[in-house]
């Protein structure tokens, strides 16, 4: 597989069983490839799948069927320690509600991940130091959550999401509970990852001037990844 396609999926299926014999079939054959360094967002309409394409690229939820590469690895019935070691050195994920822990500060948030895989706590501070001025808030890094704003709370979650210097990082609705100024400036923050570190960002929104201004926006529509709406204002 090309090096440079650090995601790609062959006719992913995702099916739930929700009676003996009854299923529901969310995704029905996806097939996307996401290079390197690529900012994509992935649009569709509520229930067409987004966020369980999302769970699934991110491990968080088993394939059906098909087969689904992450940075070169089949995750199609891996060993669960093979999916924890992705989840641990090749991805990260951004949340909407932000996921941090309320009663460590900002920059705590952003050491317990690097304290979990090993490091020491001097080490885990000096690195969190650099994470939370590269997300431009290290003036607010003794602050607890429910101090923040939610955009500062984003780019907490942002900076935590850098910690063990993912390849690919899904965002799942990122700018949802912000508003548009701030939402941007979090889709800036995506843009600059992407094209001045190298790192994928995939991000499911319903927000379309958010997703204006990622490199490609693919459509989600019964399942199916149905087209990819070109767009030429950012590129």
């Amino acid at each position: 597989m090309n090096d440079n396609k650090v995601v790609v999926t062959e006719n992913l299926v995702k099916d739930y069983q929700i009676a003996r014999n009854e299923f529901v079939h969310v995704l029905k054959g996806v097939n996307l490839t996401v290079n390197l360094g690529e900012f994509i967002a992935i649009m569709g309409p509520s229930g067409s799948g987004k966020s369980t394409l999302l769970n699934v690229l991110s491990t968080l939820e088993p394939i059906t069927s098909g087969d689904v590469f992450i940075a070169g690895i089949n995750i199609k019935d891996i060993p669960i320690t093979e999916t924890l070691k992705i989840r641990r050195t090749v991805s990260s994920i951004v949340f909407q509600n932000f996921a941090l822990i309320p009663y460590l500060t900002a920059l705590e948030n952003i050491m317990l991940p690097i304290i979990l895989r090993g490091e020491s706590h001097e080490t885990a501070a000096a690195i969190a130091h650099k994470l939370i001025q590269q997300v431009g808030l290290a003036p607010r890094s003794s602050h607890l959550p429910e101090e923040l704003s939610g955009g500062e709370q984003q780019r907490v979650a942002i900076a935590r999401a850098l910690a063990h210097n993912p390849q690919i990082i899904y965002a799942d609705e990122p700018t949802g509970n912000l508003d548009t100024k701030t939402g941007l400036e979090i889709i800036n923050i995506f843009r600059n990852l992407a094209h001045n570190k190298n790192i994928t960002v995939i991000m499911v929104t319903h927000d379309h001037e958010a997703a204006n201004r990622a490199d490609k926006i693919y459509l989600l529509q019964n399942g199916k990844v149905k087209e990819l709406l070109e767009k030429g204002e950012n590129k």
